[in-house]
């Protein structure tokens, strides 16, 4: 079992008032001089359950392989990205992203544990190791960039932040909340963005504030808000868990930038590498016409350099990420490509349907544009 070691620094400040003797035989300080001593404690801290979490900088790829699954922090409350079904399974796009990562280490897309998370506990768990990687509609930004010792990997989902609305009320544009209460998440930039938006535009509103979306989307369908904001995903994703879904709209204005994907923790390059590359791995799939389907033949056949080096028929380049070479041929065969996952969870035959827009390839027209694997 791993072990994860704390280094406590205690500064013990002494302000001495008459010379004392020191045990060392060390000169006693001056009178009234401040005396500074630093003592390293270290103090073994197991994870929860006892086994050991990966410290800053830690081998994380070495510590997901002894333990023999990917610990993924996920939400379990929206459609279509992450969700718990009532058979126990989670499902949506950001944990099959969860799975295209077990599938790149194990070879095996089941070897995943998902650790359901509010926003306001997801960055905690990630810090403490509590979690290998936060895929949870997380939105990049530099205060969480900088402050929160995350890193962002590449972004899976472009987003932006929107209203939903009874289609009774008569509500089109923002100016016409004016005065109204409006529900939001706890925690999030979502909140932030609200009172920005709000404060620049002069229109007063009460917000009401949750830990949870099944809580605010509650309050909002009590009435006991005049709108419910949050990622125009999200609010696409909890209008499918109303009563009544066609008794309420979405404005169409966006008011804010919500660039989503997997965070891992700052310290630990390798780890960075596996879980951007996976993404990556996806959009270059969907780009080559690789799919969950096709991958064998492709892979028997192929004469294209480039995809024999993502495919692992040459190159060596799994090794370069410390994984085997048959990678990315695992993410595409037992998880698909970036649009297989998206048409899966957030396609036109899905309730959570979502134009692709934005995230499409940047072939399509959209920005999705993945680094060259060779």
């Amino acid at each position: 079992m791993q072990r994860k070691w704390l280094a406590i620094f205690a500064v013990l400040m002494v302000f001495s008032l008459v010379a004392t003797a020191c045990s060392g035989g060390a000169s006693p300080a001056p009178s009234g001089e401040k005396v500074v001593e630093t003592v390293i404690v270290t103090v073994e801290v197991p994870a929860e359950g006892g086994e050991a979490a990966p410290a800053m900088g830690a081998n994380t790829l070495q510590t997901v392989k002894d333990r023999g699954k990917v610990v993924c922090g996920v939400n379990s409350s929206v459609p279509g990205f992450g969700f718990l079904n009532e058979d126990g399974s989670f499902s949506g796009f950001d944990i099959d992203f969860c799975k295209a990562l077990a599938a790149a280490i194990f070879g095996d897309p089941t070897k995943v544990e998902y650790r359901p998370l509010t926003a306001k506990e997801r960055f905690t768990a990630l810090q403490t190791g509590e979690i290998d990687v936060l895929i949870r509609n997380t939105t990049w930004t530099l205060t969480r960039d900088t402050e929160l010792g995350a890193n962002f990997t590449a972004t899976t989902f472009y987003d932006g932040q929107g209203f939903i609305v009874r289609k009774e009320s008569g509500i089109k544009t923002l100016e016409d909340l004016n005065g109204a209460t409006i529900c939001v998440g706890a925690g999030t930039t979502t909140e932030l963005n609200l009172a920005d938006t709000f404060a620049a535009r002069g229109i007063d509103y009460t917000p009401l504030v949750f830990e949870t979306a099944d809580e605010t989307t509650g309050a909002y369908e009590e009435g006991r808000c005049d709108a419910y904001t949050t990622d125009k995903s999200g609010l696409v994703a909890r209008r499918t868990v109303m009563a009544n879904p066609d008794d309420h709209v979405i404005l169409d204005e966006t008011i804010s930038k919500e660039p989503l994907g997997p965070v891992v923790r700052h310290g630990d390059d390798q780890w960075y590498d596996i879980v951007q590359w996976t993404v990556y791995a996806t959009f270059t799939a969907e780009e080559f016409g690789i799919t969950s389907a096709n991958v064998d033949d492709i892979k028997a056949s192929t004469e294209n350099p480039s995809v024999k080096k993502m495919l692992g028929l040459e190159g060596d380049m799994g090794q370069k990420l410390g994984l085997s070479n048959d990678w990315a041929y695992n993410i595409i065969k037992y998880v698909g490509n970036y649009a297989e996952i998206y048409n899966r969870n957030l396609g036109p035959d899905t309730p959570t349907y979502i134009p692709r827009g934005l995230n499409s390839l940047y072939t399509d027209g959209g920005i999705l544009y993945a680094p060259p694997i060779r």
